[in-house]
């Protein structure tokens, strides 16, 4: 009979290894051990701690399994309703953001065909009592010389605008002197100037079109009055960009702002009086002899006081402004001109936006 130790071996060579049956061969042998430090109690520790490692991984094994049954275990009409939800969100986003595209192009084409249909009108149009006759061109009014003439101007204006805004923030992020500051702010004041001799003009070819405010953005007529911004509405937004002011600065922009809102009332007021004579006029007994042509007679000459407001609002503002640039120091000149630009470029293009918006099928 061959000894333990030869059986253990040729069991390892037959590649039929079990540890627990190892160490009961080990206990068979260390009870003939002449140690006094081997024993029972050690080769039963020696078990146990195999038992519960072979729990152990048994444990470690059925866990994957687990997770893996509760994953299985989920519904799967949610998943796949969740995953129906996020490809629908998914594609109207991406036919929201076609729409928009779509609809900034649009507008740019019809305002590069306008600006072609004015420029044919002022080149090659008839003059028909004061205006062009507009229908070879095919377009559905007749187009005022005067109003073509101050839509190119005033588009020019606004490219000009857009520059002088860029070059003053590039010359006050690059710190130039005050003598260099005070070239652009003289540049960009009279840049404003120009824009009342301008009104000034079209204000006598159709006061209309420009107390109406079309040659303005949507977001720009909503701020309009009598043709133009309120001054001290407009100090008001941008006294806070000036900060810090000293305190003989605060009390001069106070009563500069105070100053300009009594002329303002004052011409609103006149503006409201010049509205109810009109109605009053055109309301006249239709039936009496000769009084349509009296009427219009009458209203005409009401009409010739509408110049006369606009040019005071414009003569208003202007001389607000340049009462705020004698307040300010040259830099703090500056820094309005540059705020003073920006919003009414945020102006426009709120308009833009507001226009080219997604809008949902009714």
């Amino acid at each position: 009979m061959s000894s333990p130790s030869t059986q253990f071996a040729a069991s390892r060579r037959m590649g039929i290894y079990e540890p627990v049956h190892h160490i009961s061969m080990w206990g068979e042998t260390f009870k003939g051990s002449t140690s006094p430090n081997t024993g029972v109690s050690t080769i039963v520790e020696l078990e146990t701690r195999v038992d519960n490692k072979s729990e152990e991984t048994s444990h470690g094994a059925l866990e994957p399994s687990k997770k893996y049954d509760q994953e299985a275990n989920k519904p799967p009409d949610k998943v796949l309703r969740r995953l129906a939800q996020n490809r629908e969100a998914a594609r109207k986003s991406r036919l929201r953001k076609k729409a928009y595209v779509q609809q900034l192009e649009s507008s740019r084409l019809k305002l590069t065909q306008l600006e072609q249909d004015l420029e044919r009108a002022r080149h090659q149009g008839v003059y028909i009592g004061g205006a062009y006759d507009s229908s070879h061109l095919g377009l559905s009014e007749t187009v005022n010389s005067g109003v073509a003439t101050f839509e190119m101007e005033y588009g020019h204006w606004i490219e000009e605008q857009i520059r002088q805004t860029r070059e003053l923030r590039n010359a006050l992020q690059a710190h130039v002197t005050d003598i260099e500051l005070r070239i652009l702010v003289e540049g960009g004041m009279k840049h404003y100037y120009d824009l009342f001799r301008m009104k000034d003009t079209v204000a006598k070819a159709d006061v209309f079109y420009l107390m109406s405010g079309m040659w303005k953005t949507s977001a720009e007529r909503f701020f309009l009055w009598i043709g133009g911004f309120r001054p001290s509405e407009l100090l008001k937004v941008l006294v806070h960009q000036l900060e810090p002011l000293s305190e003989q600065q605060h009390f001069e922009v106070c009563n500069l702002q105070q100053s300009s809102q009594q002329a303002e009332d004052a011409l609103s007021q006149g503006m409201d009086k010049l509205q109810r004579t009109l109605a009053e006029t055109l309301a006249t007994d239709p039936l009496g002899a000769g009084s349509y042509t009296s009427q219009m007679t009458a209203a005409m000459g009401r009409l010739e006081a509408l110049v006369t407001f606009v040019n005071q609002a414009d003569h208003l503002r202007e001389q607000t402004m340049q009462q705020m640039v004698h307040i300010l120091t040259i830099r703090q000149a500056a820094r309005g001109l540059l705020a003073l630009g920006d919003y009414f470029q945020r102006l426009r293009a709120l308009s833009s936006l507001w226009a080219a918006r997604p809008r949902e099928p009714a």
